[in-house]
């Protein structure tokens, strides 16, 4: 590698709102914020609402479940 053109690369931390912190490295090597992380957002938790509310999905195959596509013909 040549000294000269390659980016500096340190610390780095980052910063969520409820309250973990993130210790890597980067080339950025400043601290960052952000609002949602692995430790608390819903789709790792396992508290992320079901998507199929009302029966959405039911009713969209029972709709289309008589159509057949043109190589099935």
């Amino acid at each position: 590698m040549q000294e000269a053109i390659q980016p500096k690369y340190g610390a780095f931390s980052a910063h969520c709102s409820c309250g973990n912190v993130i210790k890597t490295r980067s080339t950025m090597m400043k601290e960052i914020h952000l609002d949602v992380c692995s430790e608390c957002h819903p789709f790792y938790t396992g508290k992320q609402k079901n998507s199929d509310v009302g029966g959405r999905i039911d009713r969209f195959k029972k709709r289309f479940s008589g159509m057949r596509s043109s190589k099935e013909a």
